[in-house]
């Protein structure tokens, strides 16, 4: 603590420090000068709460908005390219000309085109005509193969039961055959002794033992025993004969049945043939298809020769001439819609904290002496520099913090450039009123 002698600035009771003492000698100067003065205190007392007003309301101005001069107008620009090659006939427009959605930009020869739609025409109509070549066989066949069934199966049935029928007369003709044999046997033996006993009474008739008459009988006996024997002979080869014929016929069934079972399995495939000529219609009615799909293509190709313009806009880069040969995709011109355009401010991050879509926003154009009115409509995902062709890597190398830039798409307000004098590329400073 201070003793009695000494004040609490450290100093001699009675005795002021140097900074005492020239305070005290500003304040004796200013009140002698505000005594001599007495408007110049007025205007202290006015002016200085003037100025902190006017500092407030600055600083509230300023900090209710956010600009920046990296912005430009943007828009639709849309490249016209050639769908087909082609000699150009005539072009209907001119640079920077003002064209409505439809008109007609470009003409390019089409008389190649239309030859190929008639190709086309001929190839669809001759499929078509095999379509229905192909369907109408398909009935046709289906019954033709169900009668070939049934018929297949009678012929073997037919040929079955000949068989069997030759298979009887063959046997009976062997029968016969035996029965043959055996009655040549029999005449044989009968022969042998028919001769015996006209041999014996041929003796006895000659010694008188026996009457003429027996042995004239026994003679015819012997004479009708050899005929006999020839008669079972010829029997005999008759029945061969009869042999052999049934078994030619028996042969012939053989062969008669075995073609009708070929005939029968043939007659069988008739669900292959029948899903054979489904598969030739379903084949025609994909080429119907393709050639449909041909002459669709034919038909665009043919209009893809007149070139329209897609939309509303300005011709721009026109660089196709008549006589000139182009390709498919060559670019011909461009159209830039000036319906519809809208503002890309590049703002630094750290002005986007309170920035919010749907906010007003004033934009001045730097090629007019007006100011226009828009809003807000979205903050863009990433950063201008994430977008580029060879984005920063900061992982690598010496880091230098560099403030990034985020587009925000502006929108003006409807109908405020009846006459479109806004172009895209246009310089603009956007301010957003963020409070």
């Amino acid at each position: 603590m201070a003793t009695d002698t000494e004040d609490q600035r450290g100093g001699p009771v009675g005795t002021a420090s140097p900074g005492v003492e020239r305070e005290r000698r500003a304040g004796g100067r200013l009140g002698a000068a505000l005594r001599d003065r007495p408007h110049l205190g007025r205007t202290l007392v006015i002016g200085v709460p003037l100025v902190l007003i006017a500092v407030v309301l600055a600083w509230r101005y300023f900090a209710a908005r956010e600009t920046t001069d990296d912005a430009q107008i943007d828009g639709h620009i849309t490249p016209i390219a050639a769908r087909v090659g082609g000699t150009v006939l005539a072009v209907k427009v001119d640079d920077n000309e003002l064209v409505r959605a439809g008109a007609v930009l470009v003409e390019i020869d089409p008389r190649d085109y239309r030859i190929a739609l008639q190709r086309a025409e001929a190839e669809l109509a001759d499929a078509q005509a095999a379509l229905v070549a192909a369907r109408s066989g398909i009935p046709i066949t289906t019954t033709t193969t169900a009668s070939q069934v049934s018929v297949a199966g009678a012929n073997v049935e037919r040929a079955e039961a000949g068989g069997k029928a030759s298979a009887r007369e063959a046997d009976a003709a062997r029968a016969r055959l035996k029965v043959a044999q055996a009655r040549l046997e029999e005449a044989s033996a009968n022969a042998r002794r028919a001769e015996r006993d006209r041999e014996r009474l041929k003796q006895l008739v000659a010694k008188d033992e026996v009457s003429q008459q027996q042995y004239d009988t026994a003679v015819a006996a012997a004479d009708a025993a050899r005929a006999g024997v020839e008669s079972a002979q010829a029997a005999i080869v008759e029945a061969e004969r009869g042999v052999e014929v049934a078994e030619s016929r028996r042969v012939q069934a053989d062969g008669m049945l075995v073609g009708a079972e070929a005939d029968l399995r043939a007659a069988r495939t008739a669900p292959e043939q029948v899903r054979v000529i489904k598969s030739r219609a379903d084949s025609a009615e994909a080429r119907v298809k393709l050639a449909q799909a041909a002459l669709a293509q034919s038909r665009l190709n043919l209009q893809y020769t007149t070139v329209v313009a897609p939309s509303a806009g300005v011709v721009s880069r026109k660089s196709v001439e008549p006589g000139q040969v182009v390709q498919a995709g060559q670019p011909l011109l461009a159209l830039v819609s000036l319906d519809d355009i809208w503002v890309t401010a590049n703002f630094k991050e750290t002005q986007l904290h309170g920035m919010r879509p749907g906010q007003p926003v004033t934009i001045s154009v730097d090629a007019y002496a007006r100011r226009y009115m828009g809003h807000v409509d979205s903050i863009a995902a990433a950063t201008g520099a994430r977008f580029s062709l060879l984005p920063p890597e900061n992982a690598t190398g010496n880091y230098v913090k560099v403030v990034q830039r985020i587009p925000v798409k502006i929108v003006f307000e409807k109908g405020q450039d009846p006459q479109h004098l806004l172009r895209p590329g246009m310089s603009v400073v956007p301010t957003v009123m963020v409070r």
